[in-house]
């Protein structure tokens, strides 16, 4: 059975039910009316690239994969050679 989106249309309420295929009205839990329309309902897509195409796109601009982790590591050690010792 899969999830439905339903709009109330004296109310409003937009609520999700666990349905037989194909139902196209529901009785909205807000305010017990019959005839809640079934909605198409939104999803999002993520436009963050996969591990994969990650490592494909660094290995196109030549990045070391392990080279924030280097520069982090020359940054904190440069800062502390110039701090003076107490």
């Amino acid at each position: 059975m899969p999830i439905y989106e339903f709009e109330c249309g004296r109310c409003g309420e937009r609520f999700e039910e666990l349905v037989p295929a194909g139902t196209a009205s529901q009785a909205c839990p807000a305010c017990g009316v019959a005839g809640a329309e079934r909605r198409l309902a939104g999803f999002r897509t993520t436009r963050q690239p996969t591990a994969a195409q990650k490592r494909r796109m660094e290995d196109r601009r030549g990045v070391d994969r392990g080279g924030a982790r280097e520069r982090f590591q020359r940054t904190l050690d440069r800062s502390r050679e110039r701090r003076p010792r107490s």
